[in-house]
């Protein structure tokens, strides 16, 4: 079959950099790079590709010629890479698959220019595999750099010189990123955190539900949506590690559970933490935690009460609040309506995140 791999946007585009789509010998099709502005024309492509032509890098948007036909509805311009998988990739992609089924992180290097476009480095583990066929130079770059995006959970373009050198352009590699899933952590099984569990593990999120009161947790609604702990929160926090792409939610509306909890979760280096309540709850909740040494910055900190203001009452309405505002905390993004804002709709750049 033949794959085709969004590498890089120029512009606004539906999607981000790593989105692929397959196409076998009899023109089935699997996954998406636009969301359906250029797939008839990679169709084509991965047709020639298929009857041995050679992989090809190829661009499309309002500049290109082509656009009368398939040109970008939303105005971007997207680079493509189309190629043929060959038998030589099978062993470092059942690698990596195997990594992200671990739930592992792992990342992988396409080459795009030259004769050996098409060969791919991966890092599984750790462990590099494969080569990218064009020096050592280039896959000890590469594989360095390669940590890094990983560690960012990024995907995105890399240049590198001929001789596969940092400084320069003639070179370009598409690294792609398959980092770990973020973890959210909620305490307290209430409906909301329901309600929470069930949208974030849509967005991709491996979710825990974590209180000490077990007759709480005994209900599907909690076990069906998310991992569900019996365990004091607070205690539980300190054991964990959690990064920047990871949020906390205190919602248990038990002070002897939320605050340990929340003083935990800014100690856990969890990038977002929230608290469920009133605004009087909140200004309550933040006087009894500065009496515990908080200082105003680490209070700060705390989304409370947190949520966009969309007018939410239900706990299904809240939960597209809360994840909503942690979506754009982390893409850094005001969230006020679209109309009301300039600016390009869609992530900006070369790399995104994983």
């Amino acid at each position: 079959m033949a794959i085709a791999t969004l590498v890089e946007t120029i512009g606004s585009a539906p999607f981000s950099p790593g989105a692929t789509m397959l196409v076998d010998r009899a023109g089935n099709i699997e996954g998406s790079v636009t969301g359906g502005c250029v797939e008839g024309a990679l169709v084509e492509e991965a047709s020639a590709v298929l009857a041995g032509g050679p992989p090809r890098l190829r661009s499309y948007g309002i500049s290109d010629e082509l656009a009368g036909s398939v040109g970008l509805a939303c105005g971007g311009t997207v680079q493509i890479f189309v190629e043929r998988l060959s038998a030589e990739a099978a062993p470092v992609l059942d690698a990596v698959l195997a990594q992200r089924e671990d739930g592992g992180p792992s990342a992988v290097a396409t080459l795009l220019d030259g004769p050996h476009a098409g060969s791919r480095l991966a890092l599984v583990a750790d462990e590099q595999l494969g080569g990218l066929g064009a020096g050592e130079l280039l896959d000890h770059n590469a594989a360095r750099e390669m940590r890094g995006m990983l560690d960012r959970g990024v995907t995105g373009l890399r240049r590198y010189g001929d001789d596969g050198a940092t400084m320069g352009d003639a070179i370009r590699v598409h690294v792609a990123s398959f980092a770990p899933a973020p973890r959210m952590v909620i305490v307290g099984a209430i409906d909301y955190s329901a309600a929470v569990a069930r949208l974030a593990g849509e967005l991709g999120y491996r979710v825990t539900i974590v209180d000490i009161r077990k007759p709480f947790l005994r209900s599907p609604r909690f076990s069906d949506a998310a991992e569900v702990v019996v365990a004091w929160p607070g205690e539980y926090l300190d054991a964990q590690l959690l990064g920047e792409r990871d949020a906390v939610l205190v919602f248990s509306h038990d002070p002897k559970l939320d605050e340990p909890a929340t003083i935990a979760a800014l100690r856990s280096g969890a990038g977002y933490v929230g608290a469920l309540g009133s605004r009087r709850t909140q200004v309550e909740r933040a006087a009894r935690l500065r009496a515990q040494g908080l200082s105003q910055q680490q209070l700060e900190r705390v989304a409370a009460p947190c949520g966009l203001d969309i007018g939410a009452s239900t706990p299904a309405e809240t939960a597209v609040s809360v994840l909503a505002e942690i979506i754009a905390f982390h893409s850094g993004r005001s969230g006020e309506p679209l109309a009301e804002s300039s600016g390009p709709i869609h992530a900006v750049g070369e790399d995104a995140e994983a």
